[in-house]
């Protein structure tokens, strides 16, 4: 097993990819009627509630991502370095990492907007409105019902749904802050040694973070790159010279470091 902490040491900059796997499908799976549920909000007429959905259902079981990241985030305390999520999971804005550190492109469940995507309309779920969506899509309840009202858009009067990629009219407002913070820091990565730690990435959204990543690796003669997923694990031709592919569940890996 590689000294990954003593990588992170060595490095002078630090990129990090969370993908899929961070949604926690073993907790999920686990779950009495997780899948058949999913697929329920998934073709409803309100497929933007999976994120909250999913995040209701790992606080029923045991999900250890907030415990593998916060040792990663830890770990990380006095390096220069940025983590780029394409997982959903609103576990991971709850992780100890630097202000600015952390951009999520996909949302998740932490924000609502307008249902016809007003751009200036973006509000932070409440306590109130999580409550009442736990209300209706509890697992073991047959009141299971997906249609829930948030609010409406004090600009146009249109319902308010869930900031995240699974709505039509995406807001996008609600990351791009973030990602111009990304994309500033990334300009600063070329002839530095970085450490590209590439974690539980699949395919949903390889345009974000998987092939991005693969592409700065190549180009910066300087770059390591560590690929840790649990079925897509190999690396390109091109980057095993400078590349290491782990078979392994990226929650698993970091725990067991």
């Amino acid at each position: 097993m590689c000294n990954i902490w003593q990588k992170i040491e060595e490095a002078d900059m630090v990129l990090i990819g969370l993908g899929e796997e961070f949604d926690d499908r073993r907790t999920l799976n686990n779950i009495d009627g997780y899948e058949k549920r999913k697929g329920e909000v998934v073709e409803s007429s309100s497929p933007w509630l999976l994120p909250a959905y999913q995040k209701i259902c790992r606080e029923e079981g045991k999900s250890l991502v907030g415990d593998a990241l916060s040792k990663l985030a830890k770990c990380l305390e006095s390096k220069n370095y940025f983590v780029l999520s394409v997982s959903m999971n609103d576990s991971i804005r709850q992780v100890a990492w630097k202000e600015g550190r952390l951009v999520m492109p996909c949302g998740g469940s932490a924000f609502k907007q307008c249902e016809k995507g007003c751009e200036s309309v973006l509000e932070p779920l409440t306590q109130e409105d999580y409550e009442k969506i736990s209300a209706r899509l509890k697992v073991k309840d047959d009141t299971f019902d997906v249609n829930i009202s948030l609010g409406q858009c004090p600009e146009c009067g249109a319902p308010l749904i869930l900031n995240n990629v699974y709505t039509e009219n995406y807001n996008e407002n609600g990351y791009l802050h973030d990602w111009e913070i990304y994309t500033k820091w990334l300009q600063g990565t070329l002839n530095k040694k970085l450490l590209i730690l590439e974690l539980g990435v699949g395919m949903q959204f390889p345009s974000v973070i998987r092939f991005p990543f693969e592409k700065i690796a190549f180009y910066n003669n300087k770059a390591e790159f560590y690929r840790v997923n649990e079925k897509l694990y190999h690396l390109t031709e091109e980057l095993k010279e400078k590349g290491k592919s782990i078979s392994e569940n990226a929650i698993d890996w970091l725990l067991s470091l």
